[in-house]
This record gives structure tokens, C-alpha cells and sequence, in this order.
């Protein structure tokens, strides 16, 4: 793990521990931390030995948004920029929910403007009792983005979507809890810990299971019911032909722990999602 990184990597065993890293300006984001998120995701989603991602902030933020220092036409598309500073290498090219194992956002401080955005992406998100979440966007004469305004009224429901978007409000974690943006709420020391154990949990189950039931899930955001149950039935008629299948069945008969053999990145043909 390189730590001067604006990005970090660390490995417990079966979970990867993906750190945004610019604690003295609160994580805030710039091209450096996208492009570093998008090779920590792609390595992650490619690396066999790894079963769940989390990703959190180094020290006491997520992330305060885009960094701003740049000045107000931040984040003007025309703008000439300085050479490591380019508004296309701002917006991250692969997402949370392009990962091919479960991705958690451990809110750990404040997360505002795309510090509040990327964790919708993320499968599961929960927070420290510090966390304050905002999406800011309006209350700086911009927009919403990577998908919010689709996203955030399905996580939320359409009324408190609007409240958060159009009114820009910074809320505490109960709140977040409260409208369902995260599903767990811990104590700061106690944040990180949470997250490990929740990935382990999802560790114990059949990876190529888990990353079919993750892309159905995204997937499910734009289909019908009727639509979901046409796409499902070729994919389980698929993986009740494989060896994890088999291995399942004879685990929990036999009462014992599953010894999984399958593997996503190589064993999951993308052609069953099309």
C-alpha cells in the first residue's frame, strides 16, 4: 500500500479497504482521486483473493466534495486547465456498481457535492455517528450528477430526493438513517470495524452468486418485474448447471462451510446480462 497516494489500497485478507487519501484538504475530490478510484476499483474487480470492497475516507472526512481552489468556472467543460488538472479526468469512468463483488461506502465524516454522490453507487452504505451528508450542488449554482437525481428518489423516496437535491441541506447521520440513505449507523472508533465484519459476511456467500444477483439488482433500476423475470430465468438455469451450485447444495446438507471455486471476473459470461 502506497500511502503518499491520493488513493490507498489495503488488503484484509478476502476485503479491500479503499481509502480516498487527501486528509488535509478533507478528501476533496480532484482528477488525482478519480483516477485513483478508478484503478483501485478495476484491480479490486479483477483480483480473485478479493470477495468485498469498502471504500472511506482517510482521516476525519469522506470527502468534502470537488476541490474548489481552482477558482468559479471550477467546473466549466471549456476552461483551460493546467495539465494534471483536466475536467474529463474529474468525472471517474468505473463506478462502485460496475465492480464485480459488493462495494460498501463507510461514511466516515462529512460528505458533501460528489463526496455524497459516489457513495450512492456503492451497494451498501452506512456511516460514522460524525457523518454529515450533503448534496450541495444547488446551494453552488450547479448540478447533481453521476445518476443522483434517478438514484437518490429510489433510496430515499421522491419527497425527501427532492428536500436533499433541490434544497442543498447538510444532514447528520440519524437523519440518513432515518430516510433509508444508510442502512447502519456506528460509533467513529467503531466504523471501520462494522464495515470489515458486514463485508465478511458477504464474503461467506458464492462470489459468481453474488456478483449475478449484483448486476441484476443495478440492472433492475431501469426494467419491469415482467422484464427482471424474463432476465433471471436464463441466468438460474445457468448457475444451477455449476460446480458452486453442486458445492452449495452438498455444503449445506453435509452441514458444513461451502469451499467456493468459482470466480467472477473469469467465470461470469457477460453475455447472460446483455
Amino acid at each position: 500500500m502506497t500511502h503518499d497516494a491520493e488513493v490507498t489500497v489495503e488488503h484484509l485478507d478476502r476485503v479491500a479497504v479503499v481509502r480516498l487519501n487527501r486528509p488535509d484538504r478533507l478528501n476533496a475530490w480532484n482528477n488525482k482521486i478519480s483516477a485513483g478510484l478508478d484503478a483501485a476499483l478495476e484491480q479490486v474487480s479483477n483480483d480473485p483473493d478479493v470477495r468485498a470492497v469498502i471504500i472511506t475516507g482517510t482521516g476525519r472526512a469522506f470527502c468534502a466534495g470537488a476541490d474548489l481552489s481552482g477558482g468559479g468556472d471550477t467546473f466549466d467543460p471549456n476552461r483551460t486547465r493546467d495539465s494534471d488538472d483536466t475536467s474529463e479526468e474529474r468525472t471517474p469512468q468505473f463506478l462502485p456498481h460496475q465492480v464485480t463483488k459488493p462495494v460498501i461506502a463507510a461514511i466516515n465524516g462529512p460528505a458533501v457535492g460528489v463526496g455524497a454522490t459516489y457513495p450512492l453507487l456503492c451497494d451498501i452504505r452506512i456511516a460514522s455517528e460524525s457523518a454529515r451528508l450533503g448534496f450541495v450542488f444547488n446551494r453552488i449554482g450547479m448540478l447533481p450528477e453521476l445518476g443522483s437525481h434517478s438514484l437518490l428518489p429510489r433510496i430515499v423516496g421522491f419527497s425527501n430526493a427532492a428536500q436533499l437535491l433541490m434544497g442543498g441541506e447538510i444532514i447528520d447521520a440519524d437523519t440518513a438513517l432515518s430516510m433509508g440513505l444508510v442502512s447502519q449507523v456506528h460509533p467513529d472508533e467503531d466504523l471501520l470495524g462494522q464495515a470489515i465484519a458486514l463485508a465478511e459476511q458477504l464474503c461467506s456467500a458464492a462470489p459468481v452468486s453474488v456478483a449475478a444477483t449484483k448486476q441484476l439488482l443495478w440492472q433492475g433500476l431501469s426494467l419491469s418485474w415482467e422484464e427482471m423475470h424474463h432476465k433471471e430465468t436464463p441466468i438460474f438455469d445457468w448457475i444451477a448447471q455449476q460446480s458452486d451450485s453442486v458445492e452449495g447444495v452438498t455444503a449445506f446438507l453435509e452441514k458444513r462451510n461451502a469451499s467456493w471455486s468459482m470466480d467472477p471476473s473469469r467465470d461470469l459470461p457477460k453475455e447472460l446480462f446483455d
